[in-house]
């Protein structure tokens, strides 16, 4: 094994979305992340597509029962991290909840991955991504004017508000740990992560510098020189030249005049429409593929927009190994990157209840033991 994170046991409940994905970072990174799943629907295998299920070790448990709890406190013992995403109150009554689990260890970091928080009037709601971005001003920042916003991938919400938030927590939480050797309680919430996200823009209302409608600023598609077009053979290019040295060679390389190029004539919120207009034309002109070439090498900061399939084998994207191949699905390399502790993908997905027995073995039962909670239904192994 490999990581920076190499030593450190994380037991994850099982579950969709955010935790998953931020388990597949942990794992990466190094922990040894050892999930909680279902007696139902162990022992079916894993499909190697699955790839937020990554680099786990399985113990398929009947949480009904009481000696399968008992089995999840006893795996709590010898863990760092338990990472949750229930409705809150779901593992209280389960037995299983941050007193319960504290009493086992006190160190014990407790991560909770929710989509509107343990607390709040929606708190016990439903909901999914769309849903919580949209009561955080996030998504009516979105689309053109005067339209519903688009349907963006949950990656904002439930990766970026989500695991990330609650990825910051539990590495701050073991930090301080060190200090006073007691663990504490993470409420991550997908909402309150997408709000922290809008800081910039908040910064920006703060200055006057952002309008509430779409399309007026700078960063939303408003400015013709920061939004996507459309080439002659339907594919599309990407445009980021907000400096005005950078401006100035997109403008040369397209042959466009807008009558100077300095910082004011840019920032001319009055002739954007028209710009915009001309922009669009232009890049009509050509393929998208003939306009990478023209860009290429310049600081334009013009990039064409890729397709999942094309982003492999894009130079830039290969040349670091973005992406790689694992039994033959296209995935992620793990990231960030580390000078002495490299992370890694430790394996494929496993099925669930894979390493049922090996998992309680390790943790000193006997064997007779082990036969028995399989034989009662308390775990299952899978083939």
């Amino acid at each position: 094994m490999s990581g920076p994170l190499t030593g450190f046991r994380i037991i994850e409940m099982a579950g969709i979305g955010p935790a998953p994905y931020a388990c597949m970072l942990l794992s990466d990174l190094g922990a040894e992340v050892i999930r909680i799943d279902r007696t139902s629907g162990g022992g079916l295998g894993a499909h190697p597509g699955d790839i937020t299920a990554r680099g786990r070790k399985s113990i398929a448990v009947d949480l009904k029962k009481t000696a399968g709890i008992e089995v999840v406190l006893q795996l709590v013992e010898t863990a760092d991290v338990l990472i949750e995403c229930f409705r809150p109150g779901v593992m209280e009554k389960l037995g299983l909840g941050p007193d319960d689990c504290a009493k086992r260890n006190a160190g014990l970091i407790y991560g909770r991955m929710t989509g509107w928080g343990q607390d709040g009037p929606l708190a016990k709601r439903a909901g999914h991504d769309l849903n919580y971005i949209a009561i955080t001003g996030l998504l009516d920042s979105f689309g053109n004017a005067g339209e519903a916003p688009p349907t963006p991938l949950n990656v904002i919400g439930d990766l970026g508000g989500g695991s990330m938030f609650l990825l910051l927590g539990v590495l701050a939480a073991l930090l301080e740990r060190k200090q006073s050797g007691v663990g504490q309680v993470i409420d991550a919430a997908i909402c309150d992560g997408t709000v922290s996200l809008l800081s910039t823009i908040h910064g920006l209302r703060g200055i006057q510098f952002w309008e509430l409608e779409r399309e007026q600023n700078m960063l939303d598609g408003g400015a013709p020189f920061y939004r996507s077009y459309l080439c002659k053979d339907g594919r599309s290019m990407s445009v980021g030249a907000i400096e005005p040295q950078f401006y100035a060679q997109m403008l040369a390389i397209l042959d466009l005049d807008f009558g100077g190029s300095d910082y004011f004539s840019q920032m001319d919120k009055t002739a954007w429409p028209a710009r915009r207009a001309q922009m669009a034309a232009k890049f009509l002109e050509k393929t998208r593929d003939e306009w990478a070439v023209l860009f290429d090498g310049s600081d334009a900061c013009v990039a064409p927009i890729l397709d999942l399939e094309e982003a492999e084998s894009f130079p830039h994207n290969a040349a670091r190994q973005n992406l790689v191949r694992r039994d033959n699905v296209l995935q992620s390399a793990p990231a960030p990157r580390f000078s002495r502790t490299p992370g890694q993908i430790q394996h494929a997905p496993v099925a669930e209840g894979a390493n049922s027995a090996s998992i309680l073995a390790s943790l000193g039962l006997e064997q007779s033991h082990i036969d028995q909670l399989l034989a009662g239904g308390v775990i299952k192994q899978a083939d």
